[in-house]
């Protein structure tokens, strides 16, 4: 049997979402977030020395990292479904996407995130301008521009296509998800219909909604 260990609102959603698309069983265990921090809680180092999610126990083999998860779970469960096969022009875009999600786009989100809340965190009245002052700088003139430049690439190659590689739905579509979603529920998708139309047909696969309803909803926090 496959235990996910699931934070709230958080990347282990893609995980979660490929194991209904796959129709394996698994059991979840879900952890809160610190109301105040919105880390995951020190009870998730029992399972991994970082303490983060998700995290994946499938018999002996324990995987991190929701790429990682994705790619072992395709692999060892997948039966050729939900990624091109190797050595074909769909294989090398399906692993551009699938690292994309976290090596480019991610990052920006968490530094969005990172600024709003040195903007939004207590400080002494004479050190206030200052901080707000920075994290206005970071999020208005890097943070936001850099973003925009990726949701338009993103947009240009979603052009003519439902998914990211092919006309079928496969693990890099899965990863996406996450920072698609992210984005969305800060109103940041704008008028790119070509990201709204992607998104709504990931909001439209069953297992999506399987995914939801087991482990709640992905909007907020990164």
């Amino acid at each position: 049997m496959i235990t996910v260990h699931h934070l709230e609102r958080s990347r282990s959603q893609r995980v979660l979402w490929l194991l209904e698309e796959l129709g394996l069983e698994y059991e979840l265990k879900r952890y809160p977030r610190d109301p105040k921090t919105l880390f995951a809680p020190p009870s998730l180092r029992e399972v991994h020395p970082l303490g983060k999610s998700p995290i994946v126990v499938d018999g002996d083999i324990t995987v991190a990292e929701s790429g990682a998860i994705l790619e072992y779970l395709i692999e060892r469960h997948g039966s050729g479904r939900f990624a091109p096969a190797p050595g074909t022009p769909e294989r090398l875009r399906y692993n551009y996407w699938l690292h994309y999600a976290e090596g480019s786009v991610m990052p920006l989100l968490l530094m969005g995130l990172v600024a709003e809340r040195i903007r939004s965190a207590p400080a002494p009245f004479f050190v206030r301008p200052v901080t707000r002052n920075i994290a206005h700088r970071l999020a208005r003139g890097y943070v936001a521009p850099q973003l925009d430049r990726h949701l338009d690439y993103v947009e240009r190659e979603l052009a003519g296509r439902t998914w990211l590689v092919g006309d079928e739905l496969t693990a890099a579509d899965i990863q996406m998800s996450y920072p698609v979603e992210a984005v969305a529920s800060r109103g940041g998708l704008g008028t790119r219909p070509n990201l709204t139309r992607f998104l709504e047909a990931i909001r439209a696969r069953p297992a999506y909604r399987r995914a939801l309803d087991r482990g709640g909803p992905v909007n907020l926090p990164v």
